[in-house]
């Protein structure tokens, strides 16, 4: 038989136990328990977010209708953060005052692209004079991530298919970031030409870069278009980030028998098949039509200029004659801004014949309402967008936003949103 002090141990040793499992017992929900579910998504409306580049706010308007104005964030909250990070670093400083005087005309460039997260919870923002990409949560209007781009400047974005991926160009590194939208985590980043400007996802998985080179300088004559730098579409795999194709424009444009007009493609669309691609190059008024299984050019549209417009070429905005292309959901019209001359016009796919010009006071930008049936662009002469419908290429609506409208992008936000710091 075990003696009394044995006895006394074993029970002192399972006392012990019992005391250690009911304390693990009581820890074990805050170490091994899985979070908590995020709470469902509520009822999304359908909007729009306009980037007032010189303002550093966007407005969020209606997608269809009278496209009202529903409110207003401010992206630039940590501004004053921002701009002690940039003249605490003497580089930074030069290339944002850079920023300043070239493409932002004399003003700070505080947003260029958005776009909202899945859920509507958030709004993804490049903002080229910081250099930077913030999410933005639209309740509160705090940052909720921020990514710091290559280089000093960031420029168009494009989001993923499925909503998860935001791509943004870094314009003075080469380079094209490929972030999680929720996180702000970086998936993969890759090379392009000169100055990476717009970003397009394909159905095919991949993801097509335009750089468009230098568009601040002085050399806009044709002779010294070479002085552009190198100016090329990349098209890489959307998972590995691979190369998968080179599209150099000047070939394509040399073989169609415009070698005077730049490569430098600007804004494109594709059309629902994927298989016609429409694009803007520096200083045309007009665009071209390029056949992506041929790989060839196929048509030009030159489009009206107007008596007003400056023939100096080195007066138009960052070498933009004609900036901003969108094309109807059915692809039967294209909507074009035509920046420099004053006007935003829709186009017949099939025919290319243009629409009644529509007064607009330097178009910026083209994109398509909620229900598809109108074209939206920012006037960013006027501040303010828009609406031409596509079946009359008439004007059907105009709404007042903040100073200097480029981007607009749709969007979804909660059913029952308003501007942070409304309520």
């Amino acid at each position: 038989m075990p003696s009394a002090r044995t006895t006394r141990t074993r029970r002192l040793a399972v006392a012990l136990a019992a005391s250690l499992t009911a304390s693990l017992s009581l820890l074990a929900p805050a170490v091994a328990a899985p979070p908590p579910a995020a709470p469902a998504a509520g009822p999304l409306r359908e909007v729009m977010f306009v980037g007032n580049n010189w303002d550093g706010t966007a407005d969020v308007i209606a997608a269809r209708g009278d496209f009202h104005r529903v409110g207003r964030v401010n992206v630039i909250p940590d501004k004053a953060e921002r701009l002690r990070e940039i003249h605490l670093d003497p580089v930074k400083l030069a290339f944002f005052l850079g920023v300043r005087t070239g493409p932002g005309e004399g003003h700070d460039q505080f947003v260029d692209d958005m776009y909202a997260t899945p859920d509507g919870a958030a709004m993804v923002v490049s903002r080229p004079s910081f250099a930077d990409v913030v999410s933005l949560d639209l309740r509160t209007g705090k940052v909720n991530w921020r990514f710091p781009v290559a280089g000093y400047r960031s420029d168009h974005m494009a989001v993923s298919p499925d909503g998860t991926r935001v791509a943004v160009s870094a314009s003075t590194a080469n380079t094209v970031h490929v972030l999680d939208i929720a996180t702000g985590r970086q998936l993969g980043s890759f090379k392009t030409g000169d100055k990476p400007h717009e970003n397009v996802f394909t159905s095919d998985g991949r993801l097509w870069n335009m750089s468009i080179g230098e568009v601040t300088t002085a050399l806009d004559a044709p002779w010294l278009d070479w002085t552009k730098g190198d100016r090329k579409i990349t098209v890489v795999d959307a998972a590995t980030f691979e190369t998968v194709r080179v599209i150099d424009m000047r070939s394509r444009l040399d073989a169609f028998g415009r070698d005077d007009l730049s490569d430098a493609v600007r804004p494109l669309v594709l059309t629902p098949d994927e298989k016609k691609l429409y694009f803007q190059v520096s200083f045309l008024n007009g665009f071209l039509e390029y056949d992506v299984e041929s790989d060839r050019i196929t048509r030009l549209k030159t489009l009206p200029g107007s008596p007003d417009t400056d023939p100096d070429r080195t007066t138009w905005v960052n070498d933009s004659r004609h900036h901003g292309l969108s094309i109807s959901p059915d692809g039967a019209k294209l909507c074009v801004a035509g920046t420099m001359d004053d006007y935003a016009t829709v186009v017949d796919r099939a025919t290319l014949e243009q629409g009644p010009l529509v007064p607009a006071d330097k178009p910026y930008w083209a994109t398509v309402s909620g229900d598809g049936t109108a074209c939206v662009v920012s006037e960013s002469g006027a501040d303010r967008v828009t609406a031409i419908d596509f079946a009359t290429g008439e004007r059907v609506a105009s709404v007042a936003v903040g100073d200097h409208p480029q981007r607009v992008r749709l969007a979804r936000v909660p059913a029952d949103w308003t501007s942070p710091g409304a309520n």
